[in-house]
């Protein structure tokens, strides 16, 4: 073999060398933005939820798997029936999923397992209850920048009638549940 072909030689194998660390650096660089998207995407965007009890039944069932839009309350505050991903006020390092009930000022009673705001002569529409609610409870008058929250199973739910600190602070809100992603996609932002 002459100088020249073993010179050719070797700038092919340098070039598929560079060829191929090229790519390694593509891939490494893909393999980045997609861990630096998903932390941003979970941290500030969505935020994703297993539900382990059957406290929101028949809306949320044991161990469906959610979404929740972390800026939902961005442009717009949090309204009754919103259902939303939060800290839980006794234990912040516990989510929750709940039912927003009673807003800021508000006054909620519940009177033979029927939920009246305000002194209201109607109760709540809250068709979306699995079964009537078991006795009485409150009135609970909610304090600004907090709410009271039921879960739709309201004989089988650890909510604001039960917790230490009543009320959920504004700022425990993680975001409002858009869809079920498992075992079947159902939206939830209308529910």
């Amino acid at each position: 073999m002459d100088k020249s072909q073993d010179s050719n030689i070797k700038k092919e194998n340098k070039s598929k060398v560079q060829k191929i660390k090229a790519e390694i650096i593509d891939i490494i660089k893909t393999i980045v933005i997609a861990i630096v998207v998903a932390f941003i995407i979970t941290n500030f965007i969505i935020v994703n939820a297993i539900v382990p009890t059957g406290s929101m039944k028949n809306t949320i069932m044991p161990n469906d798997r959610l979404i929740a839009f972390r800026l939902s309350y961005l442009f717009s505050e949090p309204k009754r029936n919103d259902i939303v991903v939060f800290k839980a006020p006794d234990d912040e390092s516990t989510l929750y999923v709940k039912r927003i009930i009673g807003l800021p000022g508000e006054t909620v009673n519940i009177i033979d397992g029927k939920v009246y705001i305000n002194d209201s002569k109607e109760p709540l529409n809250d068709s979306y209850v699995m079964e009537d609610m078991l006795g009485s409870f409150g009135p609970y008058t909610v304090p600004e920048d907090s709410y009271f929250m039921l879960g739709d199973n309201r004989n089988d739910s650890q909510d604001s009638r039960y917790w230490e600190h009543t009320f959920l602070p504004d700022e425990n809100i993680l975001g409002k549940v858009l869809f079920k992603y498992y075992p079947k996609i159902e939206p939830l932002w209308n529910k």
